[in-house]
């Protein structure tokens, strides 16, 4: 993606439904590739000092998407992140979802948003391009309770991509969306830690369990951890033995607690392009996900982090967490933006 190329198609699912690439953006600034299928970010580039870089990874074709178990750039729902044990009571009724994480629930499931085609609802490219995409989830789809539509409107200017997120039910239901860009400012596919550096505004982390990394229900301090990236940090490779916490996820998997009140969440930047990313946004929570995974499902795919807004895993069985049931009448809405710089 070079240049500005509109929409066109991209491939065809199995039963026939044909998916969209679109592109938002102008050709001296920030573009953005969307797919139809997943509301999959394929690219996101700027120019830079070593010309026009790819700042997220990418897979190559719509069946490579298909395949793909990482959830690369994709929106994720019905709700982000786990539930235990695949199943939650509400309203003293107990429901059982799809266990698709070993005995657990993962990213929206088997049916999840990330492995549905999404229906343009209104495209235009310009100064200020806007895509807004829609999905009906119907009651009983992996799980969940109700119908839920969902509408997720990406907006991009010369230095920023907005998504804005909407959802409305028919009956209570846990909502918690996000997205998963796997970022990588540099361009390159070598590993981040020779140039990245990460910075999250967060006093306070979810610990999880081991095996399953569901959260023990904890808000601890990142103080003296490994997990304190209050003041920017290079990405270096971190010990699984360093702490309990990198040994039962292999690595950084864990959702920090966003400090209320503030303007950016995470700022990621890269010396090697001289890009700088900050993200804002209304979620409580930011999964840091340093893509230890990623490697042996997508070898040619280069080497990326994930940094996604969102709502606590597990609040439909953590009381204690702030709440993911949205109700009838109610309206889901949540924003994250990704503000583009140089250094």
């Amino acid at each position: 993606m070079s240049q500005f190329a509109g929409r066109r198609i991209f491939g065809s699912l199995p039963d026939g439904t044909a998916i969209e690439a679109l592109t938002l953006g102008g050709a001296d600034g920030l573009q953005a590739e969307i797919l139809s299928y997943g509301g999959i970010l394929r690219g996101l580039t700027l120019p830079t000092r070593r010309g026009r870089t790819n700042l997220v990874l990418g897979l190559p074709d719509l069946d490579a998407y298909v395949g793909d178990s990482a959830f690369l750039g994709s929106i994720v729902g019905r709700f982000s992140n786990r539930i235990a044990g695949a199943s939650f009571t509400l309203d003293g009724q107990l429901h059982r979802l799809s266990a698709n994480d070993g005995s657990h629930h993962l990213h929206g499931g088997e049916l999840g948003f990330s492995k549905r085609a999404w229906r343009v609802l209104d495209f235009a490219p310009g100064s200020r391009a806007r895509l807004r995409l829609g999905l009906r989830s119907l009651a009983g789809e992996d799980g969940y309770p109700g119908n839920l539509d969902v509408s997720a409107e990406f907006i991009v200017d010369s230095d920023r991509l907005e998504l804005r997120f909407e959802a409305r039910c028919d009956a209570p239901t846990p909502v918690s969306l996000t997205y998963h860009p796997y970022f990588n400012l540099s361009g390159a596919t070598r590993w981040l830690a020779d140039d990245h550096w990460l910075r999250i505004c967060a006093d306070r982390f979810l610990p999880v369990t081991n095996p399953g990394l569901i959260p023990t229900g904890e808000l601890c301090p990142v103080v003296d951890t490994p997990f304190d990236y209050r003041r920017l940090r290079m990405l270096r490779p971190v010990a699984a033995g360093a702490h309990p916490q990198l040994a039962a996820a292999g690595g950084y998997d864990h959702c920090f607690v966003l400090n209320p009140g503030v303007e950016m969440a995470a700022e990621l930047r890269s010396v090697h392009s001289g890009v700088a990313m900050r993200i804002g946004t209304d979620q409580p929570g930011l999964q840091f996900y340093d893509g230890h995974a990623l490697p042996p499902r997508h070898p040619g795919a280069g080497r990326g982090i994930c940094l996604e807004p969102q709502g606590f895993p597990n609040a439909p069985n953590e009381t204690a967490f702030p709440s993911a049931i949205l109700r009838p009448g109610l309206v889901y809405s949540r924003c994250v933006a990704y503000t583009f710089s140089h250094l």
